[in-house]
C-alpha cells in the first residue's frame, strides 16, 4: 500500500477496480478507518452500506474484515443509497462507510466515509491520516479482541423518517416519472413513495451496475432524454432523475424541460424558512444569483461557500443553517444530519407541486430569474495561466469585482457574472456564466471561452 494518493482523493475514495484498488486495499482502508474513529472518538462500531456494482459486496466485506481486525464492530446495512447510509450513521450515531462510485462507469468503485452523526470526512478532516495508516498497514496498538459483524435493515426506518419530515399523504394526485438509471433509486423509491397519492412511472429500476441504458448522471443532458420523452408520453406532472447512488436528484417539469438545481434550491429554501426554525441558507458560489435574492426576500440569511460537500457541511455546522443547495443537484438538510439527500429534496418538490394547482413549469418559473450557461468544461495545458489571463482581461474594468473564494469569480456591472474553476483531478477549466438574459449570457460565455481555449 505504498502510495494511495491517487485513490484517496479530496472527498472520498475513488478508483478503477481492480487496476487501482482491490479487496486487499479495501481491507487496509477498513483497518485504518477503524483505528481513526476509535482513536478520535472512541467509536466501537461502524455502519456500512453498498450500491449495486458487482465489486461493491466483495470490497465492503474486505473493508469489514479490516475493521474487525482492529477490534471494532461492523453493522452492515446492506444494499442502499448513499443517503440511506447517512441516515444509518445519523440515527445509530455511528461512523459510516458507503461503497459506491456514484455516477462513474461500471469499472469504478469508491468509499464515502463519515463520522458518527453523518459528519463529513475529507482530506483536511481525516482522510489524510486514514490514507497514511492504510499505506503503512501496521499499528503499534494490539487490539484486545476481534470485532463482530452483524446485519441491520434500515430501509423502512429511512422511509419513515423522510415521511416525518415531508408529509405527502394529502397532496393532490400526481403522475411522477422516476428514472433510477439502474442505480439505487430503484431500491429506495418504491419503498419511500409507496402508499401515497402518486402514480409512479418507473424507468430503469432494475439494479445493474453496468448501467445498460445510460450513465447514471442526470447533470449530463444526454442522460435526461429518456425521462423527458417519458414525461411527455405519459402526460406526467413531474420527472425525477436520480444518480447512481441516489444522493442527487434532477427535476423535469410537465413539458419535459429541466428545472435548474438553483430553482430547486430556492424552492426548498423557502419551504425550510417557512418552518420558522432558522434563517441561514447555504449556497455554493455557482448557484444562481436568484437563490440569495429569494432567500433574503423570505427573511433568510444566505451564506455563500466553495463548491463541494465537505465545505457545505462544515459551513452548515458553523452557522446552524437549515438547508444548503449546490448547482450539481446536491441538497443538504439540517434535519438530515446536515447530509445530502436527493430523496428528501424530491419529496419537497412533490409537496410544493401537490399542495397547489399550478403545473411545475409555472411553479418553478417563480424561482428562475436569469439565464445560465450550465457548466462548460475546457481541456487546457495550464489552467492557472489561462485563469490568470482571464482575470487580467476583466479586473481593471470599471465596476467589475473579482474574488477567488473558489477559482475565479468575476461580477460585471450589468448583473452578469462568471466563475472559472480548475478541476481537482483533470486538466480542465470549468466555466459557469449567468446574465440577465440569454443574449448577454451567450455573449459573455463566448468571450471567456475564446480566452480559455485560445
Amino acid at each position: 500500500m505504498s502510495d494511495l494518493s491517487a485513490l484517496i482523493k479530496a472527498y472520498d475514495v475513488r478508483g478503477v477496480v481492480p487496476d487501482e484498488w482491490d479487496e486487499d486495499v479495501s481491507r487496509a482502508i477498513g483497518a485504518a478507518f477503524a483505528e481513526f474513529v476509535l482513536t478520535e472518538s472512541g467509536a466501537t462500531a461502524v455502519v456500512t452500506a453498498h450500491d449495486m456494482r458487482e465489486s461493491s459486496i466483495p470490497l465492503s466485506r474486505a473493508f469489514a474484515e479490516g475493521v474487525i481486525s482492529r477490534g471494532v464492530d461492523v453493522v452492515e446495512a446492506g444494499l442502499g443509497s448513499t443517503d440511506l447510509l447517512y441516515f444509518a450513521a445519523g440515527s445509530l450515531d455511528l461512523p459510516g462507510a458507503m461503497f459506491t462510485a456514484s455516477h462513474n462507469p461500471a469499472r469504478y468503485n469508491g468509499i464515502k466515509l463519515c463520522r458518527a452523526g453523518a459528519a463529513p470526512i475529507g482530506q483536511d478532516s481525516g482522510l489524510l491520516p486514514i490514507r497514511e495508516w492504510a499505506e503503512r498497514d501496521r499499528y503499534d496498538r494490539v487490539p484486545d479482541r476481534v470485532g463482530s459483524v452483524s446485519g441491520r435493515d434500515v430501509l423502512a426506518d429511512y422511509a419513515a423518517y423522510l415521511h416525518s419530515l415531508v408529509d405527502l399523504s394529502t397532496v393532490r394526485p400526481l403522475k411522477v416519472v422516476v428514472d433510477a438509471g439502474n442505480g439505487m433509486g430503484g431500491h429506495t423509491v418504491p419503498v419511500v413513495l409507496a402508499g401515497l397519492p402518486l402514480e409512479v412511472v418507473p424507468l430503469y429500476f432494475e439494479l445493474d451496475g453496468t448501467f445498460p441504458n445510460h450513465e447514471a448522471n442526470p447533470l449530463d443532458p444526454a442522460n435526461l432524454v429518456d425521462i423527458q420523452a417519458a414525461v411527455r408520453q405519459h402526460g406526467a406532472d413531474i420527472g425525477l432523475a436520480f444518480d447512481g447512488d441516489a444522493d442527487r436528484v434532477f427535476v423535469v417539469d410537465e413539458n419535459g424541460d429541466p428545472v435548474s438545481p438553483s430553482a430547486v434550491t430556492a424552492l426548498v429554501a423557502v419551504r425550510e424558512l417557512a418552518k420558522g426554525r432558522g434563517t441561514t441558507i447555504i449556497h455554493n458560489l455557482i448557484t444562481s444569483r436568484s437563490v440569495p435574492e429569494i432567500v433574503r426576500e423570505h427573511g433568510g440569511e444566505p451564506v455563500r461557500t466553495r463548491v463541494g460537500h465537505s465545505f457545505i457541511k462544515e459551513e452548515m455546522a458553523r452557522t446552524d443553517a437549515v438547508f444548503g443547495g449546490e448547482h450539481s443537484a446536491h441538497y443538504y438538510f439540517r434535519d438530515f444530519w446536515r447530509a445530502d439527500t436527493g430523496m428528501l429534496a424530491a419529496m419537497h418538490v412533490l409537496a410544493a407541486l401537490g399542495e397547489q394547482g399550478r403545473p411545475l413549469s409555472e411553479l418553478a418559473a417563480a424561482y428562475s430569474r436569469y439565464a445560465a450557461s450550465g457548466e462548460i468544461n475546457s481541456t487546457v495545458d495550464d489552467a492557472a495561466a489561462r485563469a490568470a489571463e482571464v482575470r487580467k482581461a476583466f479586473e481593471e474594468q470599471d465596476g467589475v469585482t473579482v474574488d477567488e473564494l473558489d477559482g475565479l469569480t468575476v461580477e460585471l456591472p450589468d448583473g452578469a457574472w462568471f466563475n472559472l474553476r480548475a478541476s481537482n483531478t483533470e486538466p480542465l477549466l470549468r466555466l459557469n456564466v449567468e446574465a440577465p438574459d440569454a443574449a448577454r449570457m451567450t455573449e459573455l460565455t463566448d468571450r471567456v471561452l475564446g480566452m480559455v481555449r485560445a
